[in-house]
């Protein structure tokens, strides 16, 4: 369920390049590069972990010598007070690119603990938790990996990856039927072909379309149950728009497939995290 370096490198290469474009003034006046050491990366919040694996590769893509001792992995629950672990390196190093690894992991455990959240809420349905596009730029494939390890599932990945046919594309095909008969003609074979309605008529002609996955997009749970009735298993079905951690249980028996959230990568707040207790040694640990 990792990320791989090939996958990873180029975003994180990035985000150094931003933090570091030039030197590290402030590291670089005060410690010698032949300076070693270990410091000590703690947790400030309850929650879940995710992201030690990108943490990891933010240092050694900055210095391939750093080393660690880690005590958890992704998906485990952490609590305020532990110690994740020990990083070993450069003390230019463990200065210079904590910042980078750590706003990686804060953001990744926040998705991960909050999704978990949701996915505890959903405990005993049928119902999964699913996520969207509404994403950070350039973090999507951090953000959506963190909502896996939080218990949830992924939706399309990109514009590439599926058929999603909101409400401006039905209003430039002209209906539902066209839209969906449209996409049919175009797409591969091998894309199912979602729908997004917003009433129930529009689920009736989605239905005569032959719609692979309609989207109930901000309906009351009442006409969600009427849209369920005449769907009855002729398609799956997504639930999505309003719909949060103070409601969600309102549409945890009600039979859907799955319910998408964007707040999942848009809303979590970040778990906190930090080195702290950095000391010297004679030598790098490898």
């Amino acid at each position: 369920m990792g990320l791989s370096p090939l996958q990873m490198d180029s975003y994180l290469l990035s985000a150094l390049e931003e933090d570091i474009n030039g030197e590290d003034v402030t590291t670089q006046s005060v410690v010698s590069p032949t300076d070693f050491g270990e410091v000590k990366l703690l947790c400030k919040e309850d929650g879940v972990l995710a992201g030690i694996d990108v943490f990891q590769r933010v240092f050694t893509l900055f210095d391939s010598r750093t080393t660690f001792k880690m005590h958890f992995q992704d998906g485990d629950p952490i609590c305020k007070g532990d110690c994740i672990g020990m990083v070993y390196g450069s003390i230019q190093t463990l200065l210079s690119a904590e910042r980078v690894a750590l706003n990686f992991l804060q953001r990744m455990s926040g998705i991960a603990t909050y999704t978990r959240s949701m996915v505890e809420e959903l405990e005993g349905s049928v119902t999964q938790i699913v996520d969207t596009r509404k994403t950070t730029p350039n973090l999507r494939i951090f953000e959506k990996y963190a909502v896996r390890v939080g218990g949830g599932k992924n939706h399309r990945y990109n514009l590439t990856d599926g058929v999603l046919l909101k409400d401006n594309h039905i209003g430039a095909a002209g209906s539902v039927k066209n839209a969906i008969e449209m996409a049919r003609n175009y797409a591969p074979f091998v894309r199912k072909i979602e729908i997004e309605v917003e009433n129930l008529e529009m689920v009736k002609e989605a239905l005569e379309a032959k719609a692979d996955i309609i989207m109930l997009d901000n309906m009351t749970v009442p006409e969600i149950q009427e849209a369920l009735e005449l769907i009855q298993g002729k398609a799956l079905v997504e639930l999505s728009g309003n719909i949060s951690k103070e409601n969600i249980s309102q549409y945890k028996d009600l039979g859907a497939d799955c319910i998408s959230m964007g707040a999942l990568t848009h809303s979590a707040p970040i778990l906190d995290f930090s080195l702290k207790e950095l000391r010297k040694s004679d030598e790098i640990k490898r």
